[in-house]
């Protein structure tokens, strides 16, 4: 590197004297920094995600931060590339498909069971009664819930097709009647969580609010981990079958 083009600090990224950001000396700097946003995600993943997998996704997220920052909007580059760090890394999980066609097609059975059930019933319907309308024993109820669980881990957002802007953690620019939906859909959505059991929103609330992992979750509300898997998975089988219609 030309003395000219020195790495100098400014702020919180890292640029050459020439105003530029410096691509070496911020993977070094910022490279902690993806390794806890990957350990974060993954303690509430499947086993089968690796570390590396992750990290690898967010240092390509981290270097797209490189050439898309502008300090002219006003956000700090660490938030900015924190923003892109785990935007990368969720799209690499998209791109997974955890479950069998199999299991996803009773998945969806599932959330059309329900749905009838809370019509019919005009409560949410008890395990036992979405079991029997499935034609299934507990245990085979209770397995289905386990594996369709894998892939209802990413973001509650997903879950109502939210539009957020990866770069700059904002929604993204759309018309009025577009942003009237995305208010409304929310509004469903927080509607739909607080119309759940109590033990399942108390869970949600845990997961999606306090962020904490399966295994903490099971410790505070006195159940396994497997078990805290399969309430989630009813919980978003719920809250899916809500806002399906």
């Amino acid at each position: 590197m030309i003395a000219g083009d020195r790495v100098a600090s400014r702020g919180t990224g890292v640029y050459t004297s020439k105003g530029k950001i410096h691509q070496d000396a911020l993977i070094e700097q910022y490279l902690p920094e993806v390794r806890r946003i990957a350990l974060s995600l993954q303690v509430r993943l499947p086993a089968s995600i690796e570390l590396n997998d992750l990290i690898q996704a967010g240092v390509v997220g981290l270097i797209e931060s490189m050439g898309r920052f502008d300090q002219s909007v006003g956000a700090s580059f660490s938030t900015f590339a924190s923003q892109r760090i785990r935007g990368a890394m969720i799209d690499e999980l998209r791109t997974r498909d955890w479950m069998p066609r199999s299991v996803r097609r009773r998945a969806r059975d599932m959330d059309a069971c329900i749905r009838h059930l809370e019509q019919q019933l005009g409560r949410p319907p008890v395990e036992r009664e979405i079991a029997e309308a499935l034609e299934m024993s507990m245990e085979e109820y209770r397995q289905l819930l386990s594996d369709t669980n894998s892939g209802d881990l990413l973001p509650l957002d997903d879950l109502i097709g939210a539009r957020v802007d990866e770069e700059f953690g904002e929604t993204r620019s759309s018309s009025p009647f577009e942003e009237l939906l995305d208010s409304q859909q929310r509004e469903r959505l927080v509607e739909a969580i607080d119309a759940l059991p109590e033990r399942e929103k108390i869970l949600m609330s845990l997961y999606y609010q306090k962020e904490m992992n399966l295994k903490e979750i099971g410790v505070i509300m006195g159940v396994t981990e497997s078990r805290v898997c399969q309430l989630h998975s009813q919980a978003v089988s719920r809250l899916r079958s809500k806002l399906s219609y």
